[in-house]
């Protein structure tokens, strides 16, 4: 049985992985303040090991409040010794530093009397490969559920019926339609499973209403090639955080990429020999290559070779700060794409939609007006279908005008 570390031992040992995982001197320096109050705290008491108990009542002595964990909103000072400490908890439990940042939110913790059958649900879609950002989604849908079927008083999945699933839609009755048809397919995944598992008796998927989730509504937001142009140029590529946004940005502007195939991109993604980019696309599971353009591929060298920090990882764009690993499966890379357009001084999208799927759309609209026939628009995207493509039709403006019938003159303009 692997012997349970001491505390002094849990701080130095985490100590030392910050140092190694090249975290700056500043950070380790808080740490070690932290811990040095820990330390000073429990002199005298007969305190060995770690527990969260110990970091409640530290907490409650050094800044006088009492914490419920490790997930919640404090000022500045208070923040930086949770982070220490839940470091700290990290550590005790697994024996190794957790390199992953969390997003700052307590868990989910599942309503005990589904918590069998939601554990099983969760294995079951790992075994599907859903996308990160998609098996998210799903399950945030879930965890509202849960919660209101035990407000309803459910002890058991087998006591769910229509009427408690017709409450809880009826619970959301404020959000859009398109929220709501999304909700509606996500409870029917779950509820087809606990009925295909036997753990319903009857399949409750039938109560469910027919949503259909129509885009016909939504036109696509898109750029003026003239920003584009002002956004790229803004970039200091001097910089190596520049040199990483400028060579995301022509991901975008000049391939059409998607945000989570960005985030994933690997150095084995990358075949230099053939000049291709190669990938498993994270939303449809199939297959893209794409060449790597000039510019493209010049940009992704001199990032690789003089901006990218020391790492093992082997995704190609990192975060800059310790430690030196991928993003998160949530950042979406808004903030940078932000920055750089206060920077541009862009201030024509503030009316619309402008995260990285408006440089897609901006893209598609590009090919349009250039002639590129829908095939290989679908293609470039990386859709399944070209009716999916279909959809960029609507921002291709001057196309439109063309095909507007003169009243009076009963031809086209």
């Amino acid at each position: 049985m692997k012997e349970k570390l001491k505390i002094h031992e849990v701080m130095d040992r985490v100590l030392a992985g910050l140092k190694q995982e090249r975290y700056s001197d500043y950070t380790i320096g808080r740490y070690r303040h932290c811990y040095n109050g820990v330390q000073k705290f429990i002199q005298g008491k007969n305190v060995t090991y770690y527990s969260n108990t110990l970091a409640v009542d530290y907490v409650q002595h050094q800044f006088g409040i009492v914490i419920d964990g490790f997930y919640h909103q404090y000022r500045s000072n208070v923040a930086a010794s949770i982070r220490a400490l839940r470091t700290l908890s990290d550590y005790s439990e697994h024996g190794i530093l957790i390199k992953k940042r969390g997003s700052g939110k307590k868990p989910f913790e599942c309503p005990d009397v589904f918590s069998k059958d939601y554990e099983s649900f969760k294995l079951a879609c790992k075994s599907r490969s859903y996308a990160p950002m998609g098996e998210a989604s799903l399950f945030w849908s879930l965890h509202r559920f849960l919660i209101f079927m035990k407000q309803e008083g459910l002890t058991d999945s087998r006591e769910m019926r229509s009427i408690h699933i017709l409450k809880f839609l009826t619970s959301q009755k404020d959000y859009s339609s398109r929220h709501i048809a999304t909700t509606i397919s996500r409870l029917r995944n779950y509820l087809r499973f606990l009925y295909q598992e036997g753990i319903i008796e009857h399949d409750l998927c039938k109560c469910l209403p027919h949503m259909k989730i129509t885009r016909n509504p939504f036109i696509p937001s898109v750029w003026q090639q003239t920003d584009v142009k002002k956004l790229l140029g803004s970039i200091d590529r001097q910089n190596p955080k520049g040199k990483r946004d400028y060579a995301i940005l022509l991901l975008v502007t000049r391939l059409g990429l998607r945000v989570g195939d960005i985030r994933t991109l690997k150095l084995s993604d990358l075949n230099w020999n053939r000049n291709l980019i190669s990938i498993i696309m994270q939303k449809t599971r199939q297959q893209l290559q794409l060449p790597l353009l000039d510019d493209v591929g010049w940009a992704i060298i001199d990032y690789l070779r003089n901006g990218r920090p020391q790492t093992d990882s082997n995704f190609v764009f990192i975060r800059h700060k310790a430690p030196y690993n991928g993003f998160a499966d949530h950042n979406c890379l808004h903030k940078m794409l932000v920055r750089h357009m206060v920077s541009a001084k862009i201030e024509t999208m503030n009316d619309q939609k402008h995260g990285l799927h408006s440089l897609r759309s901006t893209l598609a609209l590009t090919l349009l007006e250039n002639g590129t026939p829908l095939p290989i628009i679908s293609e470039v995207l990386g859709h399944q279908s070209v009716q999916t493509t279909r959809f960029y039709l609507k921002i291709d403006m001057n196309g439109l005008r063309n095909c507007v019938i003169n009243p009076e003159e009963g031809g086209v303009l």
